[in-house]
């Protein structure tokens, strides 16, 4: 545990879902309502460093988090998923953790591209 990491500190009472190794809360800055994050118990900054065990225990949570949002809101019809590796990807909270992003018709004027919109302008591609 990094005593400084806001992660391996979560209160309790934030925890809406959890199993051995990872646990879910509600993002505080969040990109559309019910945006959820995913984060592994261990203190662990990349994604590619985690276990077996912990990438399924996220796995795991990203599906039951994804069934409670589309039980409990019918205008979700879609999902972002995003993991942040390295400062000059855009974590900004070096312990692994998964977005999960609910969308819904009308949250943005072109959604095509999704997550390739993290580069700006190059998000957009020629259709066949």
């Amino acid at each position: 545990m990094a005593q400084s990491c806001i992660f391996c500190r979560m209160e309790k009472q934030r925890i809406i879902s959890e199993n051995e190794h990872a646990y879910a809360v509600l993002d505080n800055y969040p990109v559309t309502e019910g945006h959820t994050l995913v984060i592994v118990k261990r203190h662990e900054p990349d994604f590619f460093l985690l276990r077996e065990e912990e990438k399924d225990a996220c796995m795991l949570l990203l599906e039951a988090e994804r069934a409670r949002i589309l039980a409990t809101d019918p205008t979700v019809e879609g999902f972002n998923v995003g993991i942040n590796v390295g400062e000059v990807a855009g974590q900004s909270i070096f312990h692994c953790h998964i977005h999960l992003i609910p969308r819904r018709k009308g949250d943005s004027s072109n959604p095509r591209g999704g997550v390739r919109h993290v580069i700006p302008h190059k998000g957009c591609y020629p259709t066949a």
